[in-house]
């Protein structure tokens, strides 16, 4: 058959109700936003949200692992899209982090990062996702560093793993300067930072 049956609604009512939380906690934050709230803007009702979440906190689980799978599916095309060099592709990568940052003026920071600030300490099954998530994002840049290295852009000295994690680690941090600054130099020192060493 070629027709793609619809999803089931229990499906879109899960997702409406996932899409909104994420939008709002993005920024207003996790512990500071009631259910009441997302409820009301995802026009759910409260007995919904209990036929697909256990708790508040099951629900940002869910809600980080979805994220996640979005986030990584864009990195997969763009880390995947052979057009463009591999160097050019990781840069794009950071920039774009560093452009959508800038554009929305340092008030909101890519969900991972300020759920990472905010629950780690709170929440041990949240800060298990986030765990999953970030390192599944540093694979994906070690691949393209390595994909960057087979090509001859990027120095074969460099070990993959363990510059993707310094990058991410760099960029995280740099992030939540930028957030308590209000200001773009961190991320700004990290892209240059991150030119430098990939083209060393």
């Amino acid at each position: 058959m070629n027709q793609i049956s619809p999803r089931p609604q229990h499906q879109d009512t899960r997702e409406r109700i996932l899409a909104t939380g994420e939008d709002l906690i993005s920024g207003r934050g996790f512990t500071a936003l009631g259910l009441s709230e997302i409820l009301g803007a995802a026009e759910v009702p409260k007995g919904s949200f209990y036929h697909y979440f256990q708790s508040k906190e099951g629900f940002g689980v869910a809600m980080l692992e979805r994220y996640f799978t979005e986030y990584q599916e864009r990195l997969t095309t763009l880390f995947e899209d052979n057009r463009t060099p591999a160097l050019q592709r990781l840069l794009t990568y950071f920039n774009h982090w560093r452009v959508t940052t800038e554009t929305s003026e340092c008030h909101k920071l890519c969900l991972a990062v300020k759920l990472a600030a905010e629950v780690a300490d709170l929440s041990e099954p949240m800060r298990a996702a986030l765990a999953v998530g970030m390192q599944g994002i540093v694979g994906q840049i070690a691949a393209a560093i390595r994909a960057a290295q087979a090509e001859g852009s990027v120095s074969g000295q460099l070990n993959p793993e363990d510059t993707a994690e310094s990058l991410y680690s760099m960029w995280v941090g740099a992030s939540l300067l930028t957030k308590v600054n209000r200001q773009m130099r961190p991320l700004q020192l990290a892209y240059a930072q991150t030119e430098a060493l990939l083209q060393s």
